[in-house]
């Protein structure tokens, strides 16, 4: 995809490539928290919805896998965790180069909510 952002100041103050990264660093909280007080930029928006999305998403299927007894916290620590700090570090990267970058079904939800 080509960049969708010319690098705007968001309703943080911060670049807007920056406060979509940071929207994506500490999981869905920080997607809660851009989203509360992003008002202004969709880009930024977009992110803080996805990373909300996506990693809330996570969050409900450790707890699911918990309730396996040992295959779902090896499921948990050898696959999802690796797959999920992947993900978090491209959603990061993609977002700073000021990429919209849309995950199949996250993205395309995140989008009709914003």
């Amino acid at each position: 995809m080509t960049p969708t952002n010319g690098g705007n100041t968001s309703t943080t103050g911060l670049d807007t490539n920056l406060a979509a990264a940071l929207s994506y660093f500490g999981g869905f909280i920080t997607g809660i928290v851009f989203l509360v007080i992003e008002k202004n930029s969709k880009f930024v928006r977009f992110h803080a919805m996805q990373s909300t999305l996506v990693f809330g998403g996570l969050c409900v299927l450790w707890v699911v896998l918990q309730v396996l007894p040992i295959i779902g916290w090896l499921l948990w620590l050898f696959i999802v965790f690796p797959l999920s700090i992947a993900l978090w570090l491209i959603l990061m990267f993609k977002a700073f180069q000021g990429e919209k970058f849309k995950l199949p079904f996250f993205g395309d939800l995140a989008e009709s909510k914003i």
